[in-house]
């Protein structure tokens, strides 16, 4: 019996020190990013992650219904996105905006929820630098989404529009606009192997598949 008793508490200490359980984000959390810019293209931009890693997105314009589809997101960056809000306090009580007369980017907003709590800030510009790392990562999962739609949208119905997304998309890769360029490969794959397709379209989406695989991202 006071062996038993020894081995509980020696687990429970195990369990109370370790360090990776500090670290993980709360399970059933939220993030979401907003962006609202009228007369720009897209207007309302929204993306919630989840701490498991499922997502929805919703990209449009303001007059255009409410159509969040799901995506998936790397559990690398979705841990990113939530260190990002742990060092923003999850949003609660804080004031990202510059406060200098600057020109209207849009209305950005983070957003964190857990249950019944709830925090989010919302500003215009900042010069915080975890927001704008922040900023980068839901930005950049706006782009990358769009140009897989597009992709997908043009493979389906506009053959030779494909050569003109794909030029795009090598473009916002040069720069390193995609988080998760992966995400891309599947699409670019059956655009190679399709004959349907014009040499151009196929060897461009060949390479640009092989570049995404040689740098592991």
């Amino acid at each position: 019996m006071i062996f038993v008793r020894r081995l509980l508490a020696f687990a429970f200490l195990a369990l109370a020190c370790c360090p990776l359980a500090a670290a993980a984000p709360a399970s059933g959390t939220t993030i979401t990013f907003r962006k609202v810019f009228k007369t720009s293209y897209p207007e309302f931009v929204e993306i919630k992650v989840s701490d498991s890693g499922a997502g929805t997105y919703d990209i449009r314009q303001l007059s255009d219904d409410a159509n969040p589809q799901p995506m998936k997101i790397d559990p690398a960056l979705v841990q990113k996105i939530f260190d990002l809000a742990a060092r923003l306090h999850n949003f609660d009580g804080i004031d990202l905006e510059m406060h200098r007369r600057i020109a209207n980017l849009g209305e950005k907003t983070f957003r964190y929820d857990r249950g019944s709590e709830s925090h989010s800030v919302s500003f215009n510009y900042t010069l915080d630098r975890s927001a704008g790392e922040l900023l980068d990562i839901f930005e950049g999962l706006s782009r990358q989404q769009t140009d897989l739609s597009d992709l997908v949208r043009t493979m389906r119905y506009d053959r030779l529009g494909v050569n003109d997304v794909l030029l795009q998309i090598q473009k916002d890769y040069d720069h390193k606009l995609l988080p998760e360029p992966q995400q891309l490969l599947t699409s670019l794959d059956q655009l190679a192997a399709d004959t349907h397709f014009i040499n151009i379209a196929r060897e461009r989406a060949r390479n640009l598949a092989a570049r995404i695989r040689a740098s592991g991202t």
